[in-house]
C-alpha cells in the first residue's frame, strides 16, 4: 500500500469539501502568511523531518543493534497496533497537553493556534522544531526497525483520517447529532475518537465563550485519552471564533522557525 499516496487522497477528498463549501483556498479570517505557515511546514514535515527521523533511527539502530531488525515482526498484528496506539498516539496526547503547559514549547505549538479558522490546511501547522522533537515520530520509527512497519502504514491511514476530519471545517458529526436514535452511538464516538466538535473546542478563541476548551481535549486519534486523564470537555456544539486570545501578533518566519526569529521587544 502506497501510504502516502492513500493520505494524500484522504487529504484531497476534505480539500475538496471545503472548497466547494466555500473555504480551504478562501478563509474568512486569514492574515497575511497563513497561507506560507501552512504550506512550509506541512512540506518540511512530511518531506524533510519525517523521513530524517525515519532513516536516522534506522541507521543508527542498524549501527548499535543490528539483530533487532523486524525483531518484533512476529508478534501479533492486534499488539502491534496498540503499540503504536501507546508510543505514538498516547505519547502524543503528553507532548500535546505539555506544548499547553510550558511556555517553551507553546512557543513551537502556538502556529497551529494562530490560524483562525479550521482547514486539512492546519494539520500540521507548527513550529519546523516541533515535529522534530516530537516523541511519538522517535518511538514510531523505533518500532519501524523492529519491524512493524505495515502495521504502522495502516495505523497511519486510520489515524490521519481522524485528525483530518477533526481539523476540517466541513463538519461530518453535526448531521448526526440531529438524528435522535444515533445520539447513544455518537455519545460512544465522541469519547472515542476526535471529532470536528471535541477538536473545534481546543482551537476555540475566546474561552469565555461557554464553549472553547484550549485548555484541554489534547487527543489526536483517541479522544479517550482526554477521558482518561480528566482533561475532556464534550457539548457538541462549536465555537464561533478560532485562534489565539490575549497573545500579540507574530510574523510567519517567528511561527516557523523560532528561536531563530524572534519578534523585537516593544521599545
Amino acid at each position: 500500500m502506497n501510504v502516502k499516496l492513500v493520505i494524500f487522497i484522504i487529504f484531497l477528498g476534505f480539500a475538496v469539501l471545503e472548497a466547494l463549501a466555500g473555504g480551504f483556498f478562501r478563509q474568512k479570517e486569514a492574515v497575511k502568511g497563513d497561507g506560507l505557515v501552512d504550506f512550509f511546514s506541512t512540506i518540511v514535515l512530511l518531506g524533510l523531518v519525517q523521513p530524517l527521523i525515519i532513516f536516522g533511527v534506522n541507521a543508527g539502530m542498524g549501527a548499535a543493534l543490528p539483530d533487532m531488525h523486524n525483531a518484533w515482526a512476529g508478534l501479533p498484528v492486534v499488539v502491534q497496533f496498540l503499540m503504536f496506539v501507546v508510543f505514538d498516539d498516547l505519547a502524543q496526547y503528553w507532548w500535546h497537553r505539555a506544548s499547553h503547559t510550558f511556555p517553551l514549547l507553546y512557543h513551537l505549538h502556538r502556529p497551529h493556534h494562530n490560524a483562525r479558522y479550521l482547514s486539512v490546511r492546519i494539520v500540521y501547522r507548527n513550529n519546523l522544531f516541533y515535529y522534530a522533537l516530537m516523541p511519538g515520530i522517535w518511538l514510531s520509527a523505533v518500532l519501524v526497525y523492529l519491524g512493524l512497519g505495515w502495521v504502522y502504514a495502516f495505523y497511519l491511514v486510520l489515524k490521519l483520517s481522524v485528525i483530518m476530519g477533526a481539523h476540517s471545517s466541513v463538519r461530518w458529526d453535526a448531521p448526526l447529532y440531529k438524528i435522535k436514535w444515533l445520539s447513544p452511538v455518537m455519545w460512544v464516538v465522541e469519547r472515542t475518537i476526535s471529532t470536528p466538535s471535541t477538536h473545534a473546542m481546543h482551537h476555540g478563541r475566546h474561552k469565555a465563550d461557554g464553549v472553547t476548551h484550549y485548555k484541554g481535549n489534547f487527543g489526536n486519534l483517541l479522544f479517550f485519552w482526554d477521558v482518561l486523564f480528566g482533561t475532556a470537555k464534550i457539548t457538541r456544539t462549536y465555537p464561533q471564533k478560532f485562534g489565539v486570545e490575549n497573545l500579540p501578533d507574530i510574523s510567519a518566519g517567528e511561527q516557523l522557525i523560532w528561536p531563530l526569529v524572534r519578534s523585537r521587544a516593544p521599545e
